[in-house]
């Protein structure tokens, strides 16, 4: 334990239950007045009819519904004020995330801009926002991003780099964990947000800020869910209990990174969404090994403890620089079981574009300076080159 002082903190409720978002109307009745919902999601996922239990179960309890379905990938701002302008059209009085990352970080920041007389550029840093927001609901479709439980929401500006708001306003008032939603996610994309989960867990326990004993308990509870079901899950999408682990300790990835923030596998990451699009689970895997081995001089210590977390092969005895390199290798097994893409090569990335993307990273202050080794250009340039 530790006497140095912190806080945690987390959303309203989360309610987990097969199925449920068929009857997303009767829970939201029974949790909010509010009936002039904004429903915010990808065009993908609308168009696939997987909301429509959720959309019909709305109606059917008095819900006035608009749907918001243009969010894409790595949005752009321009993604986020038009899901804004949108909702004041409707005259919204709450708004519910349906989907990825994306979706659930424009749901977020709508429902504070929907009552904000703050402009957006005004909006981005720690604890910028001020005032309130509309009631917010979160409901993911994915076992990755932990967005349902962040207080941050990423967006693209028009120089392809990428900035955050971060703010306890965007923490949701309930979460709905339906793991039915996450059956039809093909395999690869099952495997990219399956690791980017994993990644966030890692991160917050090894991070030189605010990590603490509840955000360490959250994320050796979520490698461990995820380590046990990554391939299970890729490999038969319809394994109820697979998919439902997946969905529990991708949240629970996201509380400890809400609490004890990412570092350099993300500030490495965000270059490759905003300039080739890479979704932001792909991107943190291919990452992943390079800046883990980066960080073994200094991280060996609280890899080893996460060792048996991901079911490493290593004697309990061992010593700890037996025991980093076996989490190590247990991870880069997982990832070549999964079936991602590992280089970046796969992933289209143009080796002469690397210098760029490391000059991109270097903008990521705020992650990088939690990365429990110093990153220079030129060590971000070797981490890709590594990668590629």
């Amino acid at each position: 334990m530790t006497s140095t002082p912190f806080s945690f903190t987390t959303v309203g409720q989360i309610h987990v239950e097969w199925g449920a978002a068929a009857r997303l109307g009767e829970l939201l009745g029974n949790w909010f007045p509010a009936r002039n919902l904004l429903l915010v999601t990808d065009g993908g996922l609308h168009k696939a009819g997987v909301l429509e239990p959720a959309k019909a179960s709305l109606a059917a309890a008095g819900f006035k519904v608009t749907v918001f379905d243009a969010v894409v990938a790595d949005p752009p701002e321009q993604v986020l004020l038009d899901c804004v302008a949108q909702g004041r059209t409707a005259d919204a009085d709450i708004v519910i995330g349906i989907g990825g990352g994306s979706s659930m970080d424009v749901a977020k920041l709508a429902a504070v801009m929907l009552v904000s007389e703050q402009p957006l550029s005004e909006l981005y840093g720690i604890g910028k926002v001020q005032g309130s927001r509309l009631p917010l609901v979160q409901v993911p479709t994915t076992a990755g991003t932990g967005s349902e439980v962040t207080n941050i929401t990423i967006l693209t500006r028009p120089d392809h780099s990428k900035m955050g708001v971060v703010a306890d306003q965007l923490y949701a008032d309930r979460v709905l964990l339906d793991a039915e939603l996450t059956v039809g996610l093909p395999a690869l994309h099952t495997a990219a947000t399956g690791i980017d989960a994993m990644v966030h867990a890692i991160e917050a326990y090894t991070s030189k800020h605010k990590k603490n004993p509840l955000s360490d308990a959250a994320a050796r509870e979520a490698l461990h869910l995820l380590s046990s079901n990554l391939v299970a899950a890729c490999k038969n999408g319809a394994d109820r209990d697979a998919r439902e682990a997946m969905l529990i300790g991708a949240l629970l990835a996201g509380q400890a990174f809400a609490n004890a923030p990412v570092a350099a596998v993300h500030a490495l990451a965000y270059p490759l969404g905003g300039r080739y699009h890479i979704p932001h689970g792909l991107s943190n895997a291919l990452m992943l090994q390079p800046v883990l081995e980066f960080n073994m001089k200094a991280a060996a210590p609280l890899y080893a403890e996460l060792a048996t977390a991901v079911g490493a092969d290593v004697a309990q005895d061992a010593g700890y620089e037996a025991k980093a390199q076996a989490f190590v290798k247990r991870l880069i097994e997982l990832m070549d079981g999964s079936g991602a893409p590992r280089r970046l090569r796969d992933a289209g990335v143009a080796e002469e574009m690397l210098p760029q993307l490391a000059a991109d990273a270097m903008l990521q202050t705020r992650l990088l300076g939690n990365n429990p080794v110093e990153v220079t250009e030129a060590d971000a340039l070797a981490l890709y080159r590594a990668a590629f």
